[in-house]
């Protein structure tokens, strides 16, 4: 099971390179420290050069190596000024308006993964996720096939065996009240990212109800959710509407949905709403004493993520790697 070792490996195979929006954050400095004494992931610091020079040394934090990109001195920077007009001609913008709006660094650190100078991007430990998310909808856009951004968090436990207990559950973050086809989409998606992390995908729609015993619009919304997932993905493990016991427990199972080969085994959790799954994966992670990574930004044409502005360095890691390994 899943180790961060393994993506390590993974990394080492194939180095990248990781766009911090910001680079003059000690958290950020401290994990770009660490990520430098590797040979797995390359930092690319968004910010004044002199100003993270500062920092890092007050902070004690050698970021010898790591590549600084000012979005006020950057060689290329009318190059992307041109992009950004093509990427958003839609909108009417200006070169003077795209000038002003790639000073900010989390549009300015986007840009440089939509021109393939980084590979991925992890940004909010001082910005909202919607700062993060809407420069990635409005440049990086969404994979095709795929209508909507979601994410999904990975638990992870020690078990008695040695072996790490990993669980995958979505939609946490983003979408806030998802309908059955985006449902759909969350569940794809959310499986995908479970397959990078060892976990071999059962997927439960969880509700009130299990299989019927239950009525209310919900309870229809995530029955027919999992019968159009099983259609869209019929080589996945996918079973719904599940009450939580009966998805994880094997003698409730037994008892409300006999036969079934998710039910009771369930290791890949799909929420109805935002504030179930919010509130579910704080459980598991405050009360079931499982480490949450997340949230995992799902369903773009590269990898992009959202620190919590609560993070401390060893998140902003651990989020890096994860981040780079979905590259």
């Amino acid at each position: 099971m899943f180790g961060f070792g393994q993506l390590i490996d993974i990394l080492k195979k194939s180095p990248k390179k990781i766009v911090f929006t910001e680079g003059n954050d000690p958290r950020i400095l401290e994990a770009a420290s660490r990520l430098l004494a590797g040979t797995f992931l390359h930092p690319i610091l968004v910010g004044d050069p002199k100003e993270i020079a500062v920092v890092a040394e007050e902070s004690g934090f050698n970021i010898r190596g790591a590549e600084i990109i000012d979005p006020l001195n950057y060689d290329r920077f009318d190059e992307m000024t041109e992009l950004f007009c093509e990427l958003r001609k839609s909108k009417g913008v200006t070169p003077e308006q795209a000038k002003k709006v790639l000073s900010q660094a989390n549009y300015f650190g986007t840009m440089l993964v939509k021109m393939g100078v980084a590979d991925a991007l992890l940004g909010g430990a001082t910005y909202s996720t919607a700062d993060t998310v809407r420069p990635a909808l409005q440049l990086i856009k969404t994979k095709p096939g795929n209508s909507i951004v979601s994410s999904c968090f990975i638990l992870v436990r020690p078990s008695a065996t040695g072996e790490n207990e990993v669980l995958a559950m979505g939609d946490c973050a983003i979408n806030i009240k998802p309908t059955e086809d985006e449902l759909v989409e969350i569940a794809g998606e959310t499986a995908e990212c479970a397959k990078i992390f060892g976990v071999d995908p059962k997927i439960a729609f969880l509700s009130y109800s299990t299989l019927g015993s239950g009525k209310g619009e919900d309870v229809d919304k995530m029955r027919n959710a999992a019968d159009k997932a099983k259609a869209k993905y019929p080589a996945l493990p996918i079973e719904g509407e599940l009450q939580f016991d009966a998805a994880v427990s094997p003698r409730v199972a037994r008892t409300k949905c006999p036969g079934s080969e998710v039910a009771g085994h369930a290791n890949t959790f799909i929420f109805p709403d935002i504030s179930a799954g919010n509130i579910g994966y704080k459980i598991a992670q405050r009360l079931g004493n499982f480490e949450a990574y997340g949230p995992i930004l799902l369903g773009l044409n590269a990898p992009i993520n959202d620190l919590s502005r609560g993070c401390n360095a060893s998140e902003v890691y651990s989020m890096a790697i994860i981040t780079a390994a979905l590259a």
